[in-house]
């Protein structure tokens, strides 16, 4: 298992940062990265279910460990979802149970510093490297946005 770790700094409030982390809309945009049609389901609980799906409602089964708006939040992975079966007790899924995706959100000046820790099978590496560059960029770019908008209203 490979230990990618990412960080960058937003120009946009931590709570910005966060709600456009998380928001439905915004997630599917900045995840269209790994994998056009991307989204998630939470019921955002610790010990709870998060499943991270493609269009065709394939991903992983995952849980929340940490969370604590709008500073952090760590996922574990451990099983994954196929054609709507949900798999956790096969030898390829047990290989890679509990696998971390840590989010840390962090002030930096009037801005937000964010860094991102994932474990990966070493397969996934070039993939997690591609999708979270490019991803994080989309999140920069959203979040500023946003910000920009929100501060030249009247």
């Amino acid at each position: 298992m490979k230990e990618l770790h990412f960080s960058m700094v937003i120009n946009a409030p931590l709570e910005k940062v966060w709600e456009t982390l998380w928001n439905d809309d915004s997630y599917r945009k900045w995840t269209a990265s790994f994998n056009p049609g991307s989204y998630m389901e939470s019921d955002w609980k610790v010990g709870g279910k998060t499943l991270f799906l493609d269009a065709d409602r394939n991903g992983m089964v995952s849980t929340i460990q940490q969370l604590e708006p709008p500073k952090l939040v760590t996922f574990s992975h451990y099983g994954e979802l196929r054609q709507g079966v949900e798999d956790i007790t096969s030898e390829r899924v047990k290989s890679t149970a509990g696998a971390i995706e840590r989010y840390e959100l962090e002030p930096n000046g009037g801005g937000t510093l964010l860094k991102v820790t994932v474990q990966v099978p070493g397969e996934y590496e070039e993939m997690m490297n591609e999708g979270f560059t490019k991803g994080l960029e989309q999140l920069k770019d959203l979040s500023e946005q946003t910000e920009n908008a929100v501060n030249t209203q009247p």
